[in-house]
This record gives structure tokens, sequence and C-alpha cells, in this order.
């Protein structure tokens, strides 16, 4: 055997396929790729999805889930994960440390899944009721995360009020007010005088006195009863 005598095995790698050298060879003139459109362009046809304008699959399909951005700073240990800390104390850097949670993990949670068979103090991480109380079975315990700072209180600025000026002015000032108020008062309230009313009233349509209007008017007094004018009188023999 020599190094020019090496070739691949018969039948593990296909010619090439020569395109463009004409009809008999069944690839010329459009070399395969029919006559004009995009797919026929160079660069192909790549676009993944398109179906030809109408809506894509994966239009079509309803949406559902997330993916939260908190779950790369959040972690779940199980009980027999503690086993591979070697410090008497966890905290979240011994954890860290033994590989136990990512280095980009901010709060980690002991949940109860597997066992656990020495005593461990739990410091700055969180546990559930039945993890607990497999810790404090094992004899260990578990330190209460501290609790986080409470915002500032926000407390409202009132607006500094007016400067008030000298005592006298200020009463002199008031009183003026309360003088003006009363006096439009008593104007808006103050009925018209007469010699007003007589001005502004046209001649002629001023109202007559009681004792004349009567005089005027016949058919009332007829319709007052017996003391009228024309009325008979009723007969009081029986």
């Amino acid at each position: 055997m020599r190094l020019n005598t090496l070739k691949p095995a018969p039948g593990s790698r296909r010619p090439r396929l020569r395109v463009g050298r004409g009809a008999s060879a069944g690839q010329g003139k459009t070399c395969g790729r029919g006559v004009k459109g995009q797919r026929a362009r160079k660069g192909g046809y790549h676009k993944v999805g398109f179906e030809g304008g109408q809506t894509p699959l994966d239009r079509r399909l309803p949406k559902f889930g997330f993916r939260s951005h908190m779950a790369v700073t959040r972690a779940e240990v199980r009980l027999h994960d503690l086993a591979r800390v070697a410090a008497d104390i966890i905290d979240l850097e011994a954890l860290k440390k033994a590989g136990v949670v990512a280095s980009a993990v901010e709060r980690a949670k002991v949940v109860l899944s597997g066992e656990i068979k020495k005593a461990v103090t739990l410091k700055g991480i969180g546990a559930t009721k039945g993890a607990r109380a497999a810790i404090e079975a094992a004899g260990g315990q578990v330190l209460e995360p501290p609790a986080p700072p409470k915002p500032p209180r926000v407390t409202r600025v009132e607006a500094p009020s007016e400067p008030a000026g000298p005592k006298g002015e200020a009463g002199s000032k008031s009183k003026s007010q309360g003088s003006g108020k009363a006096k439009a008062e008593a104007r808006a309230g103050q009925p018209q005088s007469e010699g007003k009313a007589a001005k502004g009233s046209k001649p002629g349509t001023h109202a007559e006195p009681k004792s004349r209007a009567a005089k005027a008017d016949p058919k009332g007094s007829e319709s007052k009863g017996p003391e009228s004018k024309g009325a008979e009188p009723k007969d009081t023999q029986a």
C-alpha cells in the first residue's frame, strides 16, 4: 500500500453533479432550477417557515408559558445535597463553593427531598416546613434569614402660607372686605323704590284700586249671591 494509491471505498463518495453542460446531461440551460422565480435566483430560497404569504404555522398555533428571568437567581436545594457541604454552618456562599448551586444564585431554599443524617445549621437560607422538621430531627437548626429593609417613608411637605402683615393692616383689610360684602348683599336684597317702579312702568298700565274695579265689573257683583243687584230675594214663607 502506498500513499498515491489510497482512495475512498467504492460508493462512499458520489461524483459532483455537473450542471449547465447541455440538455443531454439532464441539467442543462436552467441547471435544474426551472424558469425564473425566487427559487431560480442566486442565493436560493432560504426563508425558514415561509408558506407563500399565508399565516405560517408558528403564528397559527397558540402561545403558552413564559421564561422567567428570575429563575436564574433562585435555586432549590434538597436535603441530601447538604451532605456535600463540609461546613457546619451552611450559607449561600458555602453552597456555591461546594457546587450545589450556581454562582448567579441570589436566594436558595431547602425542600423536603431525600434524607439528612448529620446536624447542620442553615444561615440565610430558607426551608420548607417539612425540611425544617427533618433538619431539627437530625439535631440541626435553621436560622431565620434577615428581613429585607423597609423603604423610607415619604412625607408630604405643605406649601408655606403667605406672611401676614402688621396687626393694624390685617385688621383694616378684613374690616374693609367685610363692609364691602355687607353692602353688596344689602344692594342685592333691597327692592326697587316706588319712584323707580313708576318711572319704569308705561302710562295707563298701573293697577286700579279695588273699589273702582268692583264698580266697573257688574258681572262680578251678580255672582256674589242674593245681596247682589238684580237678584230676587228668596220666599221665607213656607
